[in-house]
């Protein structure tokens, strides 16, 4: 590979960079793939339970799922797409909530989101402006925003989250979405284990500076976290000061997932859930038994995944316990077990989950996706206006620049 010289070079393996580099590929381009990681799917990562059933570490649901072209990738496929309701779209928001909660809480939520379009009327500002002073379900909205966003509520831009397009129609794939989106890559020509440091456009032709050697390529795309380019983790030479000031308003939230095994299924209905605590923002949400098997997925965001980081895997199942304890009885303990998880923000290849922008900041999306001199291209969920956030949007983002590439040929 040292030494090689390539058409087009992809730098990132996740579902931007798989889908750039498979659109390319089978257009007959001379692409190569360029992944730090041993493995294909960036923020897309499904392991094996003690079972044998995925679990998604990373993005695990396909949201907008009646317009995600990986619906339709996964059905060419041969996977079965699961299309029954998510636990947040049923009736109800889950366990403990009364009728008469349910409506309080309801009509705060609608309260909030009539709000965030009355703010865009004078501009920008942050999220949490939307919500009215001292109200009952105010640690409540901000904690689910922590899940949304994996950013806290005071620092998302109101704009950006208007702007977000969703159908309410969220599936999920058999096998796990992480091996799906790795799958896709088909048989474009990868090299794992082969992080980019430098990108150097000053020639006729662009100079990659890996651990294994320089790569050169005619044009490159550039498929990485809005937190990478942020940091300068890949220099430009010459500087692209542009991008990483975009991708600075761009910066990723944090989402943490623990699943546990759950010894038996009695006590807990099919795709359920629960929030740990109603009354602040430092809680987590549990999904019981999804799709019928033997586990609790325990989901964290923000501030409380940041924290949790910080302290040590352990950490978070010792906190999802003492809230789980709290709501069922200290016998859940015993009924319950960790599995391994991954964090995102310690991943140097993610340093986060997915981006949000801060107030006044959503345009930097169409900035940070713009080409550079018709020979560097960008492409990620944070380059989306209104899918960020999302493996589709990714996809859609890397499918754009590879057309622009064969529209220039």
């Amino acid at each position: 590979m040292a030494g090689s010289h390539v058409d087009v070079a992809v730098v990132g393996g996740g579902a931007a960079g798989i889908a750039a580099a498979r659109r390319l590929r089978d257009a007959g381009r001379d692409v190569l793939l360029l992944e730090a990681r041993e493995r294909l799917g960036g923020r897309a990562f499904t392991r094996l339970d003690p079972a044998g059933g995925p679990l998604d570490l990373g993005c695990g649901w396909l949201h907008s799922g009646d317009v995600n072209p990986w619906t339709e990738i996964a059905g060419r496929a041969g996977l079965k797409v699961d299309r029954s309701p998510a636990p947040w779209s049923r009736p109800g928001m889950g366990l403990g909530f009364s009728e008469e909660d349910l409506a309080s809480f309801q009509a705060a939520r609608e309260a909030f989101h009539d709000q965030l379009g009355e703010l865009l009327r004078r501009g920008d500002a942050p999220a949490s402006d939307a919500l009215e002073p001292g109200g009952r379900w105010n640690a409540l909205l901000s904690a689910i925003y922590t899940y949304v966003s994996g950013g806290e509520i005071g620092r998302i831009s109101a704009r950006d989250l208007v702007n977000y397009g969703d159908t309410g129609f969220n599936y999920r794939v058999a096998g796990g979405y992480g091996a799906l989106i790795a799958g896709h890559v088909g048989d474009a020509p990868v090299a794992l284990g082969t992080a980019v440091s430098r990108v150097d456009h000053t020639g006729a032709s662009i100079r990659l500076e890996t651990a294994k050697g320089t790569i050169e390529a005619e044009k490159v795309v550039i498929a990485l976290p809005s937190a990478l380019i942020a940091e300068g983790a890949v220099a430009f030479t010459p500087d692209l000061p542009q991008k990483r000031e975009a991708a600075a308003g761009l910066p990723l939230g944090l989402a943490d997932k623990v699943y546990f095994m759950l010894d038996r299924p009695d006590g807990f209905e099919a795709d359920s859930r629960a929030f740990g605590r109603r009354d602040r923002v430092a809680t987590a949400a549990y999904h019981f038994r999804p799709s019928g098997r033997p586990l609790v997925e325990a989901y964290f965001g923000g501030d409380c995944a940041d924290a949790l980081e910080r302290e040590g895997e352990p950490a978070f199942a010792d906190f999802a316990l003492a809230e789980l304890s709290g709501l069922f009885g200290e016998g859940i303990r015993a009924r319950l077990s960790p599995l391994p998880t991954h964090l995102w923000r310690a991943d140097p290849f993610a340093r986060g989950s997915y981006s949000f922008a801060l107030p006044g900041r959503a345009g930097d999306r169409k900035l940070l996706a713009e080409p550079v001199d018709g020979r560097l291209f960008f492409a990620g969920e944070a380059c989306s206006e209104e899918d960020y956030s999302t493996a589709h949007g990714a996809y859609r983002t890397g499918i754009a620049a590879a057309e622009a590439i064969l529209a220039g040929e």
